[in-house]
């Protein structure tokens, strides 16, 4: 990841993890297999931790903010700055590497999130006329002035949680304020 994809050689792979050519072809064709199984094992476990607490059945506002603070340093970490780095560098040559990170990442965040809203307009808590569209706004706005700073190295260093909950929390209230169920 240090190195960039495209820079990377498999012989650079290897000696980095101190094994073999013979043994991580045994395992990946190529170094494009390589790097998706990476993004996949990375992915898999900061999004099992994502998918616990919205089964834990916190409700509201304290379960968004928890959300997406997690969201939030989870998209902003720098592993994953990096992966989506690599992948916007690779997506026009390798178009299923873009679109593979897509369904895997930020598709399965806002497939939970979604849930998520359906629930609580269910519930009442909520009136959302377009759960789809709305999970969009919110996670859009969960890191409004520090996701694409980071992206393009505005902000070299990642974000301190503060900085994420500052901005998930203005992020909710304005949602809530907005899709806050209409007197009848």
């Amino acid at each position: 990841m240090q190195m960039g994809f495209d820079a990377a050689s498999m012989n650079d792979i290897t000696r980095e993890a101190g094994v073999s050519k013979g043994t991580i072809y045994v395992y990946f064709a190529n170094k494009e297999e390589l790097f998706e199984a990476l993004c996949d094992e990375y992915r898999a476990e900061l999004f099992d931790e994502l998918l616990d607490d919205t089964e834990r059945g916190l409700s509201g506002r304290d379960a968004l903010v928890r959300f997406g603070v997690k969201l939030g340093k989870l998209i902003t970490s720098e592993p994953l700055i990096q992966a989506q780095r690599i992948v916007i560098g690779v997506v026009e040559r390798m178009p299923e590497v873009g679109a593979r990170f897509y369904d895997q990442g930020p598709k399965r965040g806002k497939t939970l999130l979604k849930k998520f809203l359906d629930m609580q307009v269910a519930g009442g808590h909520l009136d959302i006329p377009d759960t789809e569209l709305a999970t969009h706004q919110l996670s859009d706005m969960f890191l409004a002035g520090i996701y694409r700073q980071r992206l393009f190295g505005v902000m070299p260093e990642e974000p301190s949680e503060e900085q994420i909950r500052t901005a998930v929390v203005s992020a909710v209230e304005l949602f809530f304020a907005g899709y806050a169920p209409k007197s009848r």
